[in-house]
């Protein structure tokens, strides 16, 4: 539970150092010019910013779900073969099978979350 912890620390924290990426405006800077999401006092609307917070969060989240159940069936396979080695072809492929579905959700959810943004 303690790498768990610590890979949750870090993705926040990699989170917190791309804030000002995300707070950048159109023009690539993050001062100066008013674009369309600022209210006309010159602030960023607080709905915007939550909006681009909420679609890396979801990503972060999903590649963080993927990994771990990606790195879960390996361990188990690699576990499996090592105890019965006569019938290591059919777990690797059940072991591919299942990572490509995976993948499969993982790539679909991403698209998901990116098309929010």
């Amino acid at each position: 539970m303690n790498r768990f912890l610590k890979l949750i620390v870090f993705c926040c924290a990699l989170l917190l150092v791309a804030v000002p990426v995300l707070a950048a405006d159109e023009a690539g800077d993050a001062g100066g010019n008013q674009t369309s999401a600022e209210a006309p006092s010159g602030k960023v609307e607080p709905t915007t910013a939550l909006f681009f917070h909420g679609g890396a969060f979801a990503a972060s989240l999903i590649i963080i779900g993927a990994g771990w159940g990606i790195s879960k069936i390996a361990s188990c396979a690699v576990e499996s073969m090592a105890r019965q080695p006569e019938v290591s072809g059919n777990i690797q492929t059940a072991m591919i099978i299942s990572a490509a579905l995976i993948e499969g959700a993982t790539f679909f959810a991403l698209i998901i979350c990116m098309m929010d943004v």
